[in-house]
């Protein structure tokens, strides 16, 4: 019996899942991670940087903190100040009642997106620290990535 491997193949076939659209995004924030999903399975995780505060719900604009919740990837922005974005849909309504009713304004304007152009560090070391204001950033590469398989209207699920 002759068993052959084609580790070619193997890489076309990886490579063409990363061109596929995705159904979900889900965020882990205890893990730092990001995974892209279709029809149920992973098909790529990310280690991700949030805002310098990253536990517990963001409540209010400015508290450094990344959301937790269900919302939508609602459009992208090409010429965002850290490389390309991808905007998530907070605050939704539970968020604005909650921002209301403690007289507080909830924010908004949080993104995926890529690396600080600004930083000295090396970008797969820059994402080993939480360094954005609520925000979720992968390297640049990463970004393209999740820029081809992220639709405008993909969900996002975003966990603690």
């Amino acid at each position: 019996m002759v068993i052959f491997c084609c580790p070619l193949l193997a890489n076309a076939s990886s490579a063409q899942s990363l061109k596929a659209k995705v159904d979900l995004v889900v965020v882990n924030k205890s893990e730092s991670r990001m995974s892209v999903m279709r029809d149920g399975k992973v098909i790529k995780s990310y280690l991700i940087a949030m805002g310098d505060v990253p536990s517990g719900h963001k409540l209010k604009e400015g508290d450094q903190r990344t959301p937790q919740g269900r919302y939508t990837l609602d459009y992208k922005k090409s010429d965002s100040a850290f490389y390309k974005s991808i905007h998530i849909s907070y605050p939704n309504e539970e968020d604005k009642l909650r921002a209301d009713a403690l007289g507080i304004r909830a924010g908004g304007m949080i993104m995926i997106h890529g690396e600080n152009p600004r930083s000295s560090l090396p970008p797969e070391e820059a994402q080993k620290y939480n360094w954005t204001n609520g925000c979720i950033a992968v390297t640049n590469k990463e970004m393209d990535e999740l820029w081809q398989m992220i639709d405008a209207g993909t969900p996002i699920e975003i966990w603690p």
